[in-house]
């Protein structure tokens, strides 16, 4: 009995030297964590229960018979983060450059099975230098197996992403169908097909860092959510995001205790709309007052700066939040920031988080770059994440809301809840000049300077919808968290359902 309990730890050490000394020592070189150090850093101390440790391929090709490593280039297994059950794959750099064989994708593939049929939370560790070459086909139907549970845990169980190392040609699609990819800068990227193939087939120059790098992902294609200096903090970010979410999408909400009065005044909030109608201030100083302890955990920082979406709290219970940014581009929608917002809407609405929205539109980004790449269709992706949204849905117009940008920021007309105007607010069909110089063309500058006049004190403010019913409340800046957090209690047993579809249509 105790030799074999003396070989068991033999084998498991064996197992947790992973690609021995000198490759782990090659992976420190570049700044990197090894597979096991990073989930020693995600998950709670003493946690981790891996499974599969012993699992070997199953390749007899190009002399892979005498290349056998337990467990196969992935660490598999679940933990827990601040005590929730989550389910986890640390791919590992240092066995076979961490490529993916049948049976690396199938020790992946039962963990995801696992956190579906339990409803907890699926964290994806991407360090891997793609298929493994020698399995062929094989591999590329582990990858295939992978991709299908991706699709079909989304919406059920929130997937995240920590790309953490190379992830290229078809090894990006998993992450891709994530719900959110962290990236850690100068030591990880992400490209279909890499540098050297681009100057063969487009003649094209280009270094990896700016093809795939984070920066390059997280402020330019917007594949990627967050970018963080190291290993470390990316990690320890991911701990931060899973605290705002559900382990499923039947789970309800997490909690946690708040000192944070739900009724506390911001006074200062009575003054952070500017006199002048075109000078700019930061939304983030409204999210910050509004939210418990000021904490505000934003998705895509660095990407479509003129529309904010991220995750807070309000009585220690997670919102989701989308406001646009007077700072960028006037706060305008474009493109980027429409498909930025209804991503982020659809994700919460799919795991029952509360959305609540700050507007300050003054309409859709004008231009022929914008109408040629498909501003219309775009801009449809966002009204329709709202429309479709069956969650609590609170909206709060602090000054401008515009034209049919208007309608698309959580209107009542899309089943918004409860939609408050403060004093400031403006909600016309467009701004008062552009309106007069329609509606009068022709006449002298006099006269348009009067009936401009005449314009902004008829509509320039929130009574005009207030009157029809389209404001529930105008409020003042001061108790917009008061009014935000009594009506979120108020909605917490909303129930709302869409007509029966086996799915919806949304203009991609």
């Amino acid at each position: 009995m105790l030799d074999s309990l003396t070989r068991l730890e033999e084998r498991r050490a064996e197992a947790r030297q992973g690609g021995g000394e000198r490759r782990i020592a090659a992976q420190h070189a570049k700044g990197k964590l090894t597979a096991r150090e990073r989930l020693e850093v995600l998950l709670d101390e003493g946690s981790f229960e891996e499974l599969d440790m012993f699992v070997e391929h199953n390749c007899t090709d190009f002399g892979m018979e005498a290349q056998v490593i337990p467990g196969d280039g992935v660490v598999t297994g679940s933990g827990t983060i601040n005590g929730r059950l989550v389910f986890v794959f640390s791919q590992d750099f240092t066995v076979f450059g961490g490529s993916l064989s049948e049976r690396h994708a199938a020790k992946i593939c039962k963990i995801m099975d696992m956190a579906l049929k339990v409803g907890a939370p699926v964290i994806g560790l991407n360090d891997s230098g793609g298929a493994r070459i020698q399995e062929g086909v094989a591999s590329l139907g582990g990858y295939a197996e992978v991709f299908q549970r991706n699709v079909l845990a989304s919406g059920v169980v929130p997937q995240l992403s920590l790309v953490m190392g190379p992830c290229a040609g078809g090894a990006v699609y998993s992450p891709a169908m994530t719900d959110f990819i962290f990236m850690v800068k100068d030591s990880s990227y992400m490209f279909v097909t890499g540098p050297d193939v681009v100057k063969t087939v487009t003649n094209e120059v280009v270094s990896q860092e700016d093809l795939g790098g984070a920066v390059t992902h997280t402020t330019k294609s917007s594949v990627a959510d967050c970018a963080f200096e190291n290993d470390i903090e990316a990690l320890l970010a991911a701990r931060d995001l899973m605290g705002f979410l559900p382990a499923s999408n039947r789970s309800g909400l997490p909690e946690r205790a708040s000192g944070d009065p739900f009724d506390r005044l911001e006074p200062s909030l009575d003054s952070l709309i500017p006199p002048s109608p075109n000078q700019p201030y930061d939304m983030h100083e409204l999210i910050a007052k509004v939210v418990d302890e000021a904490e505000f955990f934003e998705i895509q920082p660095d990407h479509a700066g003129n529309i904010l979406t991220g995750f807070g709290r309000i009585e220690g219970r997670p919102v989701g939040i989308v406001a646009n940014q007077p700072m960028v581009l006037a706060g305008c929608l474009d493109i980027n920031a429409s498909k930025k917002a209804a991503r982020f809407v659809r994700f919460c609405d799919a795991f029952e988080i509360p959305i609540v929205t700050f507007v300050d539109v003054p309409g859709f980004l004008p231009g022929v770059a914008q109408e040629h790449n498909g501003i219309i269709k775009h801009g449809a992706k966002l009204l329709f994440a709202y429309a479709e949204a069956t969650v609590p849905k609170i909206t709060v117009i602090t000054r401008k809301a515009y034209g049919g940008a208007y309608d698309v920021m959580a209107s009542k007309h899309l089943r918004g809840d409860l939609n408050y105007a403060w004093p400031t607010a403006e909600i016309a069909v467009m701004g008062a000049k552009g309106a007069v110089e329609i509606i009068f063309r022709g006449r002298s500058a006099e006269e348009i300077a009067e009936r401009t006049a005449q314009y902004e004190r008829r509509f320039a403010n929130p009574f005009v919808a207030a009157s029809k019913g389209f404001i529930d409340e105008v409020v003042m800046p001061h108790s917009t968290r008061r009014r935000v957090a009594l009506g979120l209690r108020k909605l917490r047993g909303k129930q709302l359902q869409n007509p029966w579809k086996k799915h919806d249509n949304i203009p991609l």
